[in-house]
């Protein structure tokens, strides 16, 4: 991945100005990345602490669930999201790998309903630092979310409608516990670069190879350090897993080539695997045997967890992969690229992918499936998040459409929600969905 942070996420794919672009559609910015603006001048201007948060009731007669006001636009939001869709310029470190891929993918069948739009909540401003990155949103329950506020790790209870910092890193983080490996003196302004929480253990990954680890049932910071002084350090992605003893461990995917696996009892290192390339995501397999590493090539790996060794090389992607997930099943797993698809593939035949599913207009930078595996979720860059139906053997698939880019996504542990959180100078938020079960 690009070894640079991003504070504005500038300069990397398009920058969109609603307002501008309603008053006039030759004043648009097309090298920018971001939609919206930060703007609170002018007639329709709001700061984003004064737009109202949209409940399901308000989303069903007809209000936009963004709170985006387009009847006082001079475009509708059916010919924006035109505009949008044939302008948008999707981020490649592969010269045209989108087309490339395109060219397989599968038609899929749109209109599904999975999940309903049940609330946009504005107090909670979804942020990300490096355009590639988007782990920052992670549902512990249904009512129980974690996510980057710019300099801020923050929960939000929507049960409560309560948003409270867990942990501040604009400053200085030092450990309440001693520990070997641990930085005693702390970390200074730390950018955050990837998060992961799964039950009682939150960790935060970040630009300079920092890991902080807190315990949420604990006070203060249970372990920091930095996994290497190597100036291509940044953290990119950090999963949280039991092994079969029991142990609870994290392993960490970085921009130095390495996954690493620590002990979380002890913070401990217990495996260091090296590689060709930056790593960019992994996922362990639900036995614990096996793990998907992707990064900076268009091959992706199965190795074997206990000794690093190469199993299998995927190939059909056409970029950089920087997702991946493991179907609960345990024999398909999935990887998100950089040329737009998400694909498919099955352990016991990896000679190619078994489904190529396409996105709108951007990378694929997100991927989840649910706990009981019925659904996949996959997230581009922006705009986009796809519910793909796994039992229609990924034939029928839900689209959330809105507008902003896509910090991360969650589901809940019960599979009864669905957490978006949206990146915007001016609509940042978290966008709440609910599992409709009669489907």
């Amino acid at each position: 991945m690009c070894n640079y942070p991003r504070g504005h996420l500038e300069d990397t794919e398009d920058d969109y100005d609603i307002d501008d672009l309603a008053d006039d559609m030759g004043e648009m910015n097309h090298e920018r990345e971001m939609m919206l603006t930060d703007s609170e001048d002018g007639e329709y201007g709001q700061s984003n602490d004064k737009i109202p948060d949209t409940l399901a009731v308000e989303a069903t007669k007809g209000k936009d669930i963004q709170g985006i006001p387009w009847e006082r636009f001079a475009i509708t939001r059916e010919k924006y999201r035109q505009v949008r869709i044939e302008l948008y310029k999707n981020y490649e470190n592969i010269p045209t790998s989108g087309e490339a891929a395109a060219k397989e993918c599968r038609q899929t069948e749109k209109g599904g309903m999975y999940y309903e739009f049940r609330q946009n909540n504005k107090s909670v401003k979804s942020t990300i630092l490096h355009f590639q990155l988007r782990n920052l949103v992670w549902a512990t329950s249904k009512h129980d979310v974690y996510l980057l506020s710019h300099y801020s790790v923050r929960h939000w209870s929507a049960l409560r409608g309560v948003d409270t910092e867990v942990i501040n890193v604009q400053g200085h983080v030092i450990p309440s516990e001693k520990h070997p490996g641990s930085l005693l003196e702390g970390v200074s302004q730390v950018q955050v670069s990837t998060l992961a929480v799964k039950d009682n253990l939150l960790v935060a990954g970040g630009f300079q190879g920092e890991l902080i680890c807190k315990h949420l049932d604990r006070e203060g910071i249970s372990f920091c350090c930095r996994t290497t002084l190597d100036d291509n350090a940044i953290t990119n992605a950090v999963d949280i897993f039991d092994t079969s003893s029991g142990a609870v461990h994290m392993m960490v995917s970085s921009n130095d080539s390495s996954v690493r696996d620590y002990d979380m009892e002890t913070f401990q290192l217990c495996k260091h695997f090296q590689f060709d390339w930056p790593v960019n995501h992994t996922s362990l397999s639900p036995d614990g045997k096996l793990v998907v590493v992707v990064g900076d090539n268009p091959d992706g790996l199965l190795i074997d967890a206990n000794s690093g060794k190469t199993l299998h090389s995927m190939k059909g992607h056409h970029d950089y992969s920087f997702t991946s997930a493991w179907s609960p099943d345990g024999r398909t797993f999935a990887t998100g690229n950089q040329d737009k698809t998400c694909r498919i593939w099955d352990v016991r035949n990896l000679s190619e992918a078994v489904h190529v599913l396409k996105g709108n207009i951007g990378a694929i930078r997100s991927i989840r499936f649910t706990s009981d595996g019925r659904f996949l979720s996959m997230a581009e860059a922006a705009d986009f998040v796809h519910i793909f139906n796994v039992q229609s053997d990924y034939n029928k698939r839900q689209v959330l459409d809105f507008f902003g880019e896509i910090s991360g996504m969650s589901f809940s542990p019960d599979m009864d929600a669905l957490y978006v959180g949206v990146w915007d100078r001016k609509y940042a938020s978290l966008l709440q969905f609910s599992r409709l079960y009669y489907n």
